[in-house]
């Protein structure tokens, strides 16, 4: 007869994927009950360790871990690829902000530039330096993944994750002006995602980091290249999207080109592509939308929306292309 302990493991068991429930949940019951005596099994119900290590499993066994089917193994792959280029976009994005950020002040003064970390005590003082600084850790992360420092890598995009809810905690403690609510919501959903993507992703079962072509360092320095030049180029267009929708476009047509040449592998991968340009068009349009009611020339709103049309453009192409694969595989 069924305990009601054994009813309620069995319950939190559920939450594992079918095919792995087949193979281990009579032993994994049996383990739990091991050492729990009949009269204590109607009274008892799992721990919250349990149930958090059970959740955890499902995770894993549910993004590709080892003897997963195929439709598991691909979204744990399209959830990898989607973080890698997520972290990477984030990471050449704070890079070269910060980097042009401190050539302009180093050629016109570094009055200004410092004037955002004083005068304002040392709470907001700190906040400010926190949000500088910490952006710079998706590089981090990016770089942990390729040396197998799983741990080392969900710390550092969790960090660098925290500065985007400032702008939403700001006004609830200080004088802040409320930022608008999409481009906020937008920044926010967009390194989230990309934090939980690495930490759920790259579980200890996942395969180790590969890349089709190149090393780390030489697709982060691409990236960091295109993107700096992209707003050196067009200064007047370069709002805060400018940038990382630029980094993306080179991306996907590069990973495009690469598809060709592969004869059509890496479908996970062009779909994860297409995810991230959803989000990327999403930052894009809340950032343009305010362009819209200001007066400014002609061609910088133009050069906004010629992006915003590229990026929306390349996202579909992605989306076929890799549906197609997956299809054809």
């Amino acid at each position: 007869m069924t305990t009601l302990l054994e009813s309620r493991y069995r319950a939190v068991l559920r939450l594992l994927p079918a095919y792995y429930r087949r193979e281990r949940e009579e032993e994994m019951v049996e383990v739990y009950l091991w050492d729990v005596d009949r009269d204590t099994q109607e009274q008892s119900r799992p721990t919250v360790g349990e149930v958090a290590s059970i959740a955890a499993l499902a995770v894993r066994t549910r993004l590709g871990a080892a003897g997963a089917p195929r439709r598991y193994a691909l979204l744990g792959a399209a959830v990898r690829h989607f973080a890698l280029f997520a972290v990477l976009l984030q990471a050449a994005a704070a890079v070269v902000d910060r980097a042009l950020e401190v050539t302009w002040a180093g050629t016109h003064g570094w009055d200004m530039f410092l004037s955002g970390f004083t005068g304002r005590g040392a709470g907001l003082g700190g906040v400010n330096v926190a949000q500088w600084v910490l952006p710079l850790l998706w590089t981090g992360g990016w770089f942990a993944l390729f040396r197998e420092r799983r741990g080392l890598a969900r710390v550092c995009v969790l960090v660098a994750a925290l500065p985007t809810l400032w702008p939403v905690v700001a006004p609830l403690v200080t004088d802040a002006v409320p930022p608008d609510p999409a481009y906020a919501t937008a920044s926010l959903v967009l390194a989230w995602l990309s934090a939980f993507g690495v930490c759920a992703a790259f579980h200890r079962d996942a395969p180790a980091v590969v890349l089709p072509a190149g090393t780390p360092g030489l697709w982060h320095l691409a990236c960091c290249v295109v993107m700096g030049a992209s707003v050196v180029l067009v200064p007047t267009s370069a709002d805060a999207v400018w940038a990382p929708a630029t980094g993306f476009l080179a991306c996907a047509l590069g990973w495009l080109l690469w598809r060709a040449r592969s004869s059509g592998q890496g479908g996970a991968g062009t779909l994860a592509l297409a995810f991230l340009g959803l989000l990327v068009l999403a930052l894009r349009v809340a950032a343009l939308v305010p362009w819209l009611d200001v007066s400014v020339p002609g061609v910088v709103v133009a050069g906004l929306v010629g992006q915003a049309v590229a990026v929306a453009l390349l996202t579909v192409a992605l989306a076929v292309v890799g549906g197609r694969d997956l299809a054809a595989r």
